[in-house]
């Protein structure tokens, strides 16, 4: 039996628009040092790293940003995270697999991703800080904002394309 790809299974390569790390390297390399002080914040405040990625992906699932998306997918599956979970991000409000905590942070996500239609709300903010420690709270503002500066390059620019 052959193989190859036929025209229904083979993969449509994305094109990149913008070489950001090329052209822009000096940005590229300033957002990659925010994101690792983003994650700094994370650990020392003890934020979950199940958490971080089920964050990481479902802003990047409203963004749009299928390398992210990928990127943020696979990890939390390589960090043992359980594949229904994963798959149950985009439908989280409607499935019984997250935690409280989980869910408040997937709130607050959500509300900052959409940040120009919510603006959000006290109530986003009061259900994470309820579960949230302030020095979580900031540590999970921070990644919400580093992985929303990741999706605004990667669906612009599609610097990085998602290949199997």
């Amino acid at each position: 039996m052959d193989s190859a790809p036929t025209e229904r299974t083979a993969a449509v390569p994305v094109l990149v628009r913008l070489d950001i790390d090329t052209t822009a390297p000096r940005f590229s390399k300033a957002l990659s040092h925010l994101d690792a002080s983003a994650t700094r914040e994370l650990e020392e405040a003890g934020v979950e790293p199940a958490l971080r990625e089920l964050v990481r992906i479902r802003a990047s699932q409203l963004n749009g940003c299928g390398y992210c998306v990928d990127l943020h997918t696979r990890d939390a599956l390589q960090g043992g995270e359980d594949a229904r979970r994963v798959a149950a991000v985009a439908v989280w409000r409607e499935s019984g697999l997250f935690t409280a905590r989980e869910r408040a942070a997937l709130t607050l996500a959500e509300s900052m991703t959409r940040l120009s239609e919510t603006h959000v709300p006290d109530a986003d903010w009061k259900a994470a800080a309820s579960v949230f420690s302030p020095e979580e709270l900031g540590a999970l503002v921070s990644l919400i904002v580093v992985i929303n500066a990741w999706n605004a390059v990667g669906v612009s620019t599609r610097a990085w394309p998602v290949t199997l």
